[in-house]
């Protein structure tokens, strides 16, 4: 298949997506009915979400992943936009976009701001940009995203939730946008890290349902700074693989281990600088988004120029959509929520195949990056799903 194939809203399939993980996880320890990934029963599951762990890429450098292929039961989708802070929101609240309401690496909570003063950057939750001031004053995580998280839901059925992931990561605002607040947070700062801590609790077997979430940055920090494919992120990939086969060796009767990622990614191909073409800004107030995907937010009055405008200078290279296309199509997964309508840009603009959408004045360290994801190509949109047991 060719990997900037793009999945069309309307093409997508109604198979499970990652939304579906947790509920099925939760169901798989014995609490819900409901259960669209073939997780078995079990005591314990971990799951290990490896950020930047496409499905083609998977098997395009197999060589260095040969325990995760082995184990690869099928292809998930991800929801759109194919990007961290949305799809680990999605994970952790088994919601689609349209519900929980991260659209994105950055967008205008229009609910909560309507003068649209700032952006909210929801990876690292500062103002306007990666390295803007904290967020969580103008736009708390609880009220960015307000529904209960799947894991603070298992905890209260009665449920052990163990988290490892960095400790920089502990009170993050997207932590607590995405997994709530997890009680038994333990720091992993490291593949080996993971790897020991998870080892360290399937030894003590069975002790009730236990669901462990493990969270390994460093594939997609590869695929940002050298690109995907190249021979640093293949010595990453070849690590993870490691981490998963003594997780594999670890597993008693009755725990599972599932790995998945949160979006693949591609090389930066075709480059459009946004901030340094007078039509893209004109009439624009804020630019959301990211490279592959913009959310752009119009002055009053001022939306159906700005929608001609970067329709007219994008075309050929960006599907540029109306907000109530968007909304009539269903972009993000599902009849959006109010509030969640309010966010989204006036137009939308999803770069096609391997273009970016870059803005070099106010991101350039983004823009300088040679991987990217959150379009619709399939090696942004499909992740793998791998399941072993013990």
């Amino acid at each position: 298949m060719d990997r900037l194939h793009e999945l069309l809203p309307g093409s997508w399939p109604d198979d499970p997506t990652l939304a579906d993980l947790a509920g099925s996880a939760s169901s798989a320890l014995g609490f819900g009915a409901d259960r669209p990934l073939p997780i078995p029963d079990s005591h314990t599951v971990v799951i290990l979400m490896v950020d930047g762990l496409g499905d083609l890429l998977l098997h395009e450098h197999s060589v260095f992943a040969p325990t995760l292929l082995a184990h690869r039961a099928m292809p998930l989708r991800v929801g759109f936009p194919s990007t961290t802070a949305t799809s680990l929101t999605s994970l952790g609240t088994g919601l689609p976009c349209a519900e929980h309401g991260v659209l994105g690496y950055s967008f205008a909570p229009r609910d909560l701001d309507p003068a649209v003063e700032h952006t909210l950057n929801a990876l690292r939750w500062t103002l306007d940009t990666a390295d803007g001031p904290p967020a969580d004053g103008l736009y708390p995580p609880t009220e960015v995203q307000p529904m209960p998280s799947a894991f603070d839901e298992l905890t209260h059925a009665g449920a052990a939730v163990i988290t490892l992931m960095p400790e920089l990561f502990r009170e993050s605002g997207l932590t607590r946008a995405a997994y709530g607040t997890p009680a038994d947070y333990r720091d992993a700062s490291s593949p080996n890290a993971v790897r020991d801590q998870a080892v360290e609790l399937l030894a003590a077997g069975d002790q009730g349902p236990r669901l462990v979430y493990a969270y390994l940055p460093n594939l997609d920090a590869a695929g940002h700074r050298w690109g995907p494919g190249t021979p640093e992120w293949q010595e990453r990939l070849r690590r993870i693989d490691d981490v998963a086969a003594a997780i594999v060796e670890a597993l008693q009767p009755g725990a599972t281990l599932v790995v998945t990622g949160d979006h693949g990614m591609i090389t930066a191909g075709r480059r459009i600088d946004i901030d340094t073409t007078p039509a893209l800004t004109e009439g624009v107030r804020a630019v959301g988004g990211e490279a592959r995907v913009r959310h752009v937010y119009a002055e009053p009055g001022r939306a159906d120029d700005v929608f001609t405008r970067w329709a007219h200078e994008l075309d050929g290279h960006a599907h540029v959509a109306t907000r109530d296309q968007v909304l009539a199509e269903r972009w993000f997964g599902a009849p959006a929520a109010a509030h969640v309508t309010e966010r989204i840009g006036d137009v939308v603009a999803v770069a096609g195949r391997d273009t970016l959408l870059t803005r070099s004045v106010h991101e350039p360290m983004e823009t300088m990056m040679p991987g990217h994801h959150g379009g619709w190509t399939v090696a942004e949109l499909l992740v793998p799903l791998i399941i072993a047991t013990g």
